[in-house]
This record gives structure tokens, sequence and C-alpha cells, in this order.
């Protein structure tokens, strides 16, 4: 069977994992064989997210009702119902629903009925609670496949510690960090100095370790030093895969979905209030504004140097017609230099402009040119990809310690072949002023 749990916690506490650990528990003490847990995120983008729009899948043998009875009795005990944002779903299926609405779920937007109508198409048991909204996740926990998988394992602390502040050596997570990367990743952000994997939130979690196996995210935990734990639990996952974007062209993207796509940069990057940075990507007459937003940190510096004519491919979450870079890749650069008035060759000043389509004249001497000197600009960006900092990674983007899928890297590859006609590198020239 597949037990599917979602929306149990809300901004003041409480974890969807959480209730999937000690449904675990329950499960295994009732006689019950758990066979895996999922993590499922979903998109980012939905506006009736708690935090991570995280929902919780559970595979399992043994009889169903009970299961079911479990379960609810378990998110009846333990979910956040006084908050009127949650919504509280459980489903317990006897066959694996087709992963559609899984894609669904995760790339676009479902609603209640969709997900009942799968439920009861695949012969499930299911409860929800309030508006019901949590059968969403719990149907697409449920119904989820992932080509690509990670492993995140997550201590939970006591209750009596819960809204207390959390207790965990940093030392000891850079030293996790140090001695298991890129086999796990995102536990700290060394360039910025922080610690990624401890929450800040009043919710049981007391910190989280994601890799590539469960061997390795175990490793990492030997070195950690914390408070005690109430439990662990490590959860296979769709988190740090890309799962979530879809591979678009500018002129049609939609409101809450997430993308890949390639375009021209027009115009030079503009840093606004806040010290948030934009770039207008261009792509057969379409354009789309890119943010790279203040907590991206160093990234922003990337999306500065970059110049019009340069060839990307930008990763996002379009919202508010906007962009919101995740990573961007460098297909081409281009050739840029810079055009200024010739030296006079008797007295070695600068000339300047004898007037439109008259060339050069020095005004020291009676000499002219029409020939300018032409100046090669280092660019200091090469081809590539560039990401945000660790404390600024979204859930499900992948980070390139982990390589790019398969998919964009055959984008990528194709677009730096002309693969989009439109997109042609230009020699682009600029004056001082620009510069």
């Amino acid at each position: 069977m597949w037990i599917g749990i979602d929306d149990t916690d809300s901004p003041a506490g409480m974890c969807t994992t959480y209730i999937g650990a000690v449904l675990v528990r329950q499960l295994e003490h009732a006689g019950i064989r758990v066979a895996d847990t999922r993590l499922v995120r979903l998109n980012p983008n939905v506006i009736h997210k708690t935090r991570g729009n995280a929902a919780v899948c559970i595979e399992a043998v043994g009889d169903l009702e009970e299961a079911f009875r479990l379960a609810t009795v378990c998110v009846e005990e333990l979910a956040e119902f006084g908050d009127p944002q949650t919504n509280p779903g459980v489903a317990v299926s006897p066959v694996r629903p087709p992963p559609d609405f899984y894609y669904a779920a995760l790339r676009d937007f479902c609603t209640v009925d969709e997900a009942v109508r799968v439920l009861e198409s695949a012969g499930a048991l299911y409860r929800g609670y309030k508006n019901r909204r949590g059968l969403i996740g719990a149907t697409a926990a449920i119904a989820s496949e992932f080509p690509d998988k990670t492993y995140e394992l997550l201590a939970y602390r006591k209750r009596e510690a819960w809204g207390t502040p959390r207790r965990v050596d940093a030392g000891s997570l850079f030293h996790a960090e140090e001695m298991t990367y890129p086999h796990t990743w995102d536990t700290v952000d060394w360039e910025n100095g922080m610690v990624v994997c401890v929450p800040h939130t009043p919710d049981p979690v007391l910190f989280g370790i994601r890799g590539e196996s469960p061997a390795w995210v175990d490793m990492a935990r030997l070195f950690v030093r914390s408070e005690a734990t109430a439990c662990e639990q490590v959860y296979a996952t769709n988190q740090g895969t890309d799962a979530h974007l879809i591979a678009g062209s500018i002129g049609t993207l939609r409101e809450g979905r997430s993308y890949l796509v390639g375009g021209r940069v027009t115009g030079s990057p503009k840093t606004g209030r806040g010290g948030h940075v934009s770039i207008i990507l261009e792509d057969d007459g379409a354009e789309v504004r890119c943010m790279a937003y203040e907590p991206t940190k160093g990234f922003r510096d990337v999306v500065r140097v970059l110049l019009p004519g340069d060839i990307v491919m930008a990763a996002g979450s379009y919202k508010g017609g906007s962009l919101n870079l995740e990573k961007i890749g460098v297909v081409r650069a281009a050739n840029a230099v810079r055009v200024r008035p010739p030296r006079c060759r008797a007295c070695g000043k600068r000339m300047t402009s004898a007037g439109r389509g008259k060339g050069y004249k020095c005004r020291t001497c009676v000499e002219r040119s029409h020939n300018p000197e032409v100046e090669q600009i280092e660019r200091h960006i090469r081809p590539g990809w560039y990401e945000v900092p660790p404390s600024a990674r979204r859930h499900l983007a992948r980070p390139l310690a982990r390589g790019l899928p398969l998919w964009e890297e055959n984008l990528f590859q194709s677009i730096r072949k002309g693969g989009i006609p439109s997109l042609q590198v230009n020699q682009m020239i600029f004056t001082k002023k620009d510069l």
C-alpha cells in the first residue's frame, strides 16, 4: 500500500516529515512492514504552501484499513489544526496511481476535485480535513515516481525542546561537509560562512543532511554534534533534481511554473533597490526579465558581468513577469571591443571627432585619421554554469556538484551549436561610457 500525508504544518510549528517519521514507527509497532519512505517536494510556487511544500509517502505491506486508521489518528493528534491555512489530507491506496498527477502537482497546479478522482479510481481510502487541500499533496505523494532521486536524513528534536534555540555545533557541520562533499551538499554555505541545514522555525526538525545515498548521509551524520534527538528518519526524495523545471521558450511562459529557457542578453544588467540585479533576455522578439535577488549574494556578481549579446540559459520560477534565477548557464560570451579615437602620430595626444563621417582630428597638430583605435575587452566570465549559494537554493534545485540532468545538458549543447536560430552571437561594440 501507499500512504500519503500533506499539509499538516504551519509557520508556527510542526512538520509533515515528522508526522511521517512518527507514523513509520507506529506502523512497524502494529506489524505493518515499511518498505520505503519518500519526501516529495511539489510546485514551489503554490501560494497556499507553508514552507517547502513537501508531502510524505510511505510504502508499506500489511492491513490497509489499520494503516489508514493509524495515519488519520497520527495526523489528528499532531497536525496544526489551529492555523486557518493548515488543511491536512491523508490517503492510503492499494495501488500506486499513475504518475501524471504527481507531475501536474510538481510543475503546475491541481484541484482537490482532481485529487479525489485519482484516489477513487485507485480504490484508495482517504480523508481531507477542513477545506481538504492536503489531499492534493497526499495524492501527488503516492503517485510520485523518481527517475532521479537523492536522500535526506532528518533528525528530530525531543518534544520538550520544541520552540527553544537549537543546540547544534556549527563547526561539526562544516567538518561533516568537508569530509563528505560532493556526496552530500547544502549542509553549510562555505562562501558566506553560514549553516544551511539547521532550520530557524519552531518545528520539530533539528537538522537535515542531504546526499546521494543513505550511506553518505549516515556518514555525514557521524560528524555532527548536537543535542539529543527524539528520532531520525532517512527519506528518498526528489530534492536536488531539477524535477520542477520545464524546457520553455521566453514568449510562452506561464505564471507560477518553473522553466529552463535560452536567450540573448539585451541591455546592461541593472542593480535595483535592495541590491537585486536584473537582466533582460530576448528570443525571437519576446523578452523576459531575469532577477537575482539579494539573498543570492555572490551569484549577483555573475549576473552583473553579463553583456549584451551573451547567449545564456536561465533556470528559475516565473512569477510576476520575472524569471527568478536559480542558476544560469553561459552558452557563449559575446566578443566585446571598445572603440576610441586614435592617438596623434605627431604629438601622441588622443584625437577628437572631426564630425560625422569625417574621421578624427588632432586639436594640437594638423594630423587627421579615419582609423579608430579598437581594443579587445577582456571578459571576466567563461562559458559554463553558475548557481546560487546553498543558503539561497530551493529544495528542488539541482546543485552543480551533482552535474546536469541529461536533458539540460542536451539543451545547452543544442543552443551552443545554434539550436535556436534567432540566437546568433554578435561582436558588441562599447564606448567608455557604456563600460
